[in-house]
């Protein structure tokens, strides 16, 4: 008897544990909607894509389809670019003194699941932060010299930093070091887009205020690269 009271007890216990669980998840998750926070799919580790021919295959595009990307997608890409990998906190792309001073900034223009806006990547809890409301596409575009190009990419992603974090330690040198992870962390982009079918481009001449203002940065955030993903647009080629 007392042996069936225990196991009752224990089932008891067990299922309360479940409930508060559920409860906890669902009230994270409604916490995180009033908050304009969009928790992203998590990351495909599974993928069997050989880098060789993702290596060959990487070019610069400006011309983009119609056609929207997936938030699926996008998660991915941001993922590869800065990434969680390790207990430890470490990303997918390396850091001096894992100081991390890059941020990411997604463009939503044509991104299924997501409103247009500006949104600030969230590595720790791989989720979006809703920060500037509307299409910013062509706003980006007129920052970035009047390349009207900019403005069709599907998704644009913003590398930006906070020197201060590496500097600190590093001093002036530690500006090279941001540079580099800046690179490091565009090219783990680039070359993740391949493998989803995807096509990029670089962006370097931009006004820096100006973007600034847009993405409405705070003071001691600088924009380093603007990256533009969509599917590409081939040429229709006539078969003879």
């Amino acid at each position: 008897m007392i042996s069936a009271f225990c196991s009752y007890k224990c089932c008891e216990q067990r299922l309360l544990v479940v409930v508060f669980a559920v409860m906890a998840l669902f009230s994270g998750e409604a916490c995180m909607a009033e908050k304009n926070i969009y928790r992203l799919p998590e990351p495909n580790l599974e993928a069997n894509a050989c880098l060789n021919p993702i290596l060959q295959q990487r070019r610069t595009k400006r011309a983009f389809a119609s056609r929207p990307v997936s938030i699926t997608e996008v998660a991915q890409l941001l993922w590869a670019a800065q990434g969680i990998t390790s207990r430890e906190g470490y990303r997918t792309a390396p850091s001096a003194g894992a100081l991390y001073p890059l941020e990411l900034h997604l463009v939503s223009g044509q991104v299924e699941g997501l409103p247009t806006g500006g949104y600030r990547y969230d590595p720790v809890r791989h989720a979006l932060d809703a920060e500037v409301p509307g299409d910013l596409r062509h706003a980006i575009a007129e920052a970035a010299l009047q390349q009207d190009w900019i403005a069709q990419a599907p998704a644009i992603v913003v590398v930006s930093a906070v020197n201060a974090r590496t500097t600190a330690k590093y001093g002036r040198r530690g500006i090279r070091y941001v540079y580099m992870e800046a690179g490091h962390t565009s090219q783990n982009l680039l070359l993740q887009a391949v493998a989803l079918g995807l096509a990029g481009a670089t962006v370097g001449a931009f006004d820096d205020e100006r973007l600034q203002q847009v993405l409405n940065l705070p003071e001691e955030e600088h924009p380093l690269v603007i990256l533009t993903v969509g599917y590409p647009r081939e040429s229709i080629k006539i078969l003879r």
